[in-house]
């Protein structure tokens, strides 16, 4: 389990790192216009999209609560996978180093 904390901490410090320079450097409205211009960005952003669909079907799933589960289904499709690395962390402290119960939350 400690090793599933590195890695979501890991991801956390890497999205945090790479969204402060997409939005210091970047210009979202810009780039966002070219990349949905490309065949291989819209397969791209499908891809990424459905993954991101997916994960906020694990949080719906494992949380007790609904609201709670919409907020972070919300931050997913805004926030990425900086969302899910942050979640994943706490979903994995709060575990109590169970795995079934980090998994199935409150269907544990």
């Amino acid at each position: 389990m400690r090793f599933a904390k590195i890695i979501s901490l890991l991801g956390l410090l890497a999205m945090t790192a790479v969204l402060i320079y997409g939005f210091t450097v970047g210009d979202f409205f810009v780039e966002g216009s070219q990349l949905m211009s490309m065949p291989w960005g819209i397969v791209s952003l499908v891809d990424l999209y459905t993954g991101f669909i997916l994960f906020s079907a694990w949080i719906i799933y494992r949380e007790r609560s609904l609201p709670v589960a919409i907020l972070w289904t919300v931050a997913m499709m805004t926030l990425g996978f900086f969302a899910g690395s942050l979640y994943a962390f706490i979903a994995l402290q709060n575990s109590g180093d169970d795995w079934r119960k980090f998994w199935l939350g409150k269907n544990a």
